[in-house]
């Protein structure tokens, strides 16, 4: 599966367009990362343990968009979108979303 932020895919034709997809996951922070957290607040540096989650996070909604286009007989996904939002004080969703396109690869004259 193809998924891109763009609108267009170098030597592909979209021929049909399949319709908006998405996929998303709520997660929470760990209180043990907290403390950790706190300790490096004080000292400084990237906080590992929330980048990783956050990533884990991104993954899976990025895995369930890809599905429900699969689903739906795409090619690729196009115009792919990640969105962030906090749904209370130690938890947020990631949403990712795109649009389902079944493609055609362009024959270029030589």
């Amino acid at each position: 599966m193809i998924v891109v932020p763009s609108s267009e895919i170098a030597g592909k034709k979209i021929v049909e367009t399949l319709g908006l997809v998405k996929g998303n996951t709520i997660r929470a922070r760990h209180v043990g990362n907290d403390i950790l957290a706190v300790l490096k607040n004080l000292i400084g540096g990237e906080i590992e343990e929330y980048t990783k989650l956050l990533s884990e996070a991104r993954e899976q909604a990025l895995d369930r968009m890809i599905a429900m286009a699969q689903g739906m007989g795409a090619d690729a996904i196009v115009d792919t979108k990640f969105s962030t939002s906090y749904i209370m004080g130690n938890a947020a969703e990631i949403l990712v979303y795109g649009t389902a396109v079944r493609l055609k690869r362009i024959v270029e004259d030589k």
